[in-house]
């Protein structure tokens, strides 16, 4: 790419000013003022940063196109149901709230979540739309570690903190290190998020049951606290986790498809 002349605005630069201007009005006014006081070096620092970030716009953009063309490739529009649900004010509203969270998204896992959500959103009925948003914001507020705990305790109802550890390759660390102390805060981010919970007997009614603490013989009781990665306490999805599971981590097969640089 040839250099911009020294001084001057150059095309990338008068492009992003234009595109800024015109979205944000205060903006043009703004860097009005400005050209008038700005040198050359100030004015070449700009248009570097212009050009940064319209790629990162336009980097965004694109992913959202590619998001949107998957979505469409996997539903059956010629159904009445699901083209009229793709076109009602409730899914607009959750594409939105998709969308202003966008910059949250940061990882390629995160986005297929989001796609897969706004798939399964369209083709069935499984939780009410306040839920759907609420997967939303978890793909914004946990990270693909989350994610991946969230998959083991689903796979194998019951099993511990220690089972997951380990069945994630993560190697031994002491009780005091820091991974051990990221482990401890994801499991509460998780329990208190309402997306796991430790494992409980319930009656025929689905009420859960009370259990009584088990007290250790006299004498025998452990001088350490609860490790991190215990293997007593197993571990399962609440309802709310295994709708999660269902929307963001259950892909739909494309009915159509294509190439990404068609």
């Amino acid at each position: 790419m040839d250099a911009e002349p020294p001084g001057k605005i150059g095309r990338y630069g008068r492009a992003g000013l234009n595109a800024i201007s015109g979205a944000i009005p205060f903006v043009g006014g703004f860097l009005s003022a400005a050209a008038g006081v700005w040198g050359e070096a100030e004015q070449e620092r700009v248009n570097s940063m212009l050009r940064q970030w319209i790629q990162m716009l336009e980097d965004e953009l694109r992913e959202k196109g590619k998001t949107i063309t998957e979505v469409l490739a996997r539903l059956d529009m010629a159904d009445n149901a699901t083209a009229e649900r793709v076109e009602s004010e409730e899914y607009q509203t959750i594409l939105k709230k998709t969308f202003r969270n966008w910059s949250s998204i940061d990882s390629e896992g995160k986005r297929q979540k989001i796609r897969n959500i706004l798939v399964n959103s369209a083709a069935t009925r499984l939780a009410s739309d306040d839920v759907v948003k609420l997967f939303v914001d978890w793909i914004t507020m946990y990270s693909d570690f989350h994610f991946e705990v969230i998959g083991e305790i689903y796979r194998q109802i019951g099993i511990t903190r220690g089972r997951v550890w380990r069945n994630l390759g993560r190697p031994a660390v002491r009780e005091d290190s820091a991974e051990a102390d990221l482990f401890r805060m994801l499991i509460r981010d998780l329990s208190m998020g309402g997306v796991i919970r430790q494992h409980r007997e319930t009656d025929y009614s689905g009420n859960f049951l009370k259990t009584s603490p088990r007290q250790p013989p006299r004498g025998q009781a452990s001088r350490t606290m609860e490790s991190s990665f215990d293997d007593e306490k197993g571990y399962e999805l609440t309802e709310l986790g295994k709708q999660f599971v269902h929307y963001a981590m259950t892909e739909i097969t494309p009915r159509i498809t294509f190439r990404d640089d068609e």
